[in-house]
């Protein structure tokens, strides 16, 4: 049985940077297997994009794929700052984002055949089942904040949540399945030390979560290599589940065996990378650089960003370090002037910058160590380029990444709940100096398991190959399609 046309594939991220980023490279990678692609951003991020990023010229390459836009149901002036997605949520916007989505899908030419959306966005699976269309739920977080989140019931259930103040966090978790021996009430997600279990944003997650099941089957970034455990017991509830991770180191994988290792990617940023850090970087030694960077959306005090600036500058390493925009919460100007005092104080030892080619960064040879806030994507990114972390996570399922960074993984360490500069020194020294061998030798076995899941014959290699055949057979069932034989 044949067919008349490439078979058309929606994406929907949730639009902060964070959710994006795998997407639009989960995106690639199917245009690189011929798909027709529409990949749907919010007014004002695909703005953002076209500012910062050549995105629009870069897809141009790839013969039916375009860039859809549709409404965050916000109004124009909202600041769409910090933590804001939760807002799309509330009933009347996630109702005017729902009937733009099925407005968009009833209208569009050639009808779309498979939805990947993030799994945050339930209300598009709604839209899908009513209109017929085969819907697969993309869960841009990690694997265990994923299972730890549709565990939420349980642990309320069995009387461990909520958490009873401070004295109770080391506390370990036992009713989340394979995660028993090693997960205490500090490494949950940071929505799960709320007070009240009544509270309305782990309504949101749990139900959202769960919402996953209905799906045709979900995503994850990861590899089996990683999280094989956790994706047995999420299996239980979600029978199809696809671990196609790194995807960043997949999409490279792929693209380089298509186009030659010479080939440009497509840098997908909200922000304007400031690249003078890698010339900054070529002038250092090998493995002599930590580079701290605590993502899009991570907010800190003033007296934060001096108690991590003290550490990194009493260490015995040069640094790098990433203040972005409006992340120092203080007076009007006032994390600027703190900004540009430290920035002063730092010439002989380090540099600081807006925003960093991150990846770029992470596999430049001058790096050693990685500062991070444990965001899922950042942390893919210091495994697959083999440097060992210090983490200091902010929220969402930060916490819970740290916490396998560091006694699953054991390629770094973490450093939740304190900013200290003595603990800062002291971590930055053991990973880049006092242990350095132990964690360069761990991370480089880490990194050498996921360049082997996304090579040819490897986990995530096949897996990918799977959903793509997958994809094609919906495709078939899908019933705008024409098909004839």
């Amino acid at each position: 049985m044949g067919k008349d046309r490439s078979s058309h594939v929606l994406f929907f991220p949730v639009p902060s940077q964070g959710h994006m980023n795998p997407m639009i490279k989960l995106a690639e990678l199917l245009a690189l297997a011929g798909f027709r692609i529409t990949f749907l951003n919010t007014h004002h991020n695909h703005e953002r994009l076209l500012r910062f990023t050549n995105m629009a010229a870069y897809f141009e390459r790839y013969s039916g794929f375009e860039l859809g836009t549709i409404t965050d149901g916000l109004p124009q002036d909202h600041p769409r700052s910090g933590h804001w997605f939760p807002a799309m949520f509330e009933d009347a916007t996630a109702m005017k984002i729902k009937q733009s989505l099925r407005d968009m899908l009833v209208n569009v030419s050639p009808p779309v055949d498979c939805m990947i959306v993030d799994a945050f966005l339930g209300f598009a699976l709604d839209v899908a089942r009513e209109l017929g269309i085969p819907i697969v739920c993309f869960r841009t977080s990690s694997p265990c904040c994923f299972w730890t989140s549709y565990s939420i019931p349980d642990m309320i259930r069995a009387g461990e949540l909520p958490i009873n103040g401070n004295e109770d966090m080391d506390r370990l978790i036992t009713t989340v399945p394979g995660m028993e021996t090693h997960f205490r009430c500090r490494d949950l997600p940071s929505y799960c030390r709320a007070p009240d279990m009544e509270d309305s944003f782990i309504k949101l997650i749990v139900k959202q979560t769960r919402k996953s099941a209905e799906a045709d089957a979900l995503i994850l970034n990861t590899a089996e290599e990683l999280d094989g455990p956790i994706l047995s017991q999420i299996r239980t509830q979600c029978p199809i589940v696809y671990a196609i991770g790194p995807i960043n180191a997949l999409l490279k994988s792929r693209v380089n065996a298509k186009h030659g290792e010479s080939y440009h990617h497509f840098s997908n940023t909200l922000l304007e990378e400031d690249k003078s850090c890698v010339s900054w970087l070529d002038k250092q030694p090998n493995r002599s650089v930590t580079y701290a960077c605590f993502g899009s959306l991570t907010s800190m005090s003033r007296e934060q960003l001096i108690e991590l600036w003290y550490g990194l500058v009493n260490s015995k390493s040069n640094f790098l370090l990433v203040v972005r925009p409006n992340s120092v919460i203080g007076k009007d100007g006032e994390g600027d002037d703190v900004v540009n005092e430290l920035f002063d104080k730092t010439k002989d030892r380090g540099y600081i910058v807006d925003w960093a080619p991150q990846e770029a960064v992470l596999n430049h040879p001058a790096v050693g160590g990685f500062l991070t806030h444990s965001g899922w994507n950042s942390t893919l990114e210091g495994v697959v380029a083999g440097v060992p972390m210090i983490c200091w996570p902010y929220f969402a399922d930060q916490q819970v990444n740290s916490r396998v960074v560091s006694e699953v993984w054991k390629i770094g360490l973490d450093m939740k709940d304190v900013c200290d500069r003595k603990i800062v020194e002291k971590m930055v020294n053991d990973v880049m100096v006092d242990r350095k061998e132990e964690f360069a030798k761990s991370a480089a076995e880490m990194s050498k398991l996921t360049y082997q899941s996304v090579s040819v014959g490897g986990s995530s290699y096949s897996n990918l190959d799977r959903l793509i055949e997958d994809i094609r057979e919906m495709s078939l069932k899908t019933p705008q399609k024409v098909i004839f034989s």
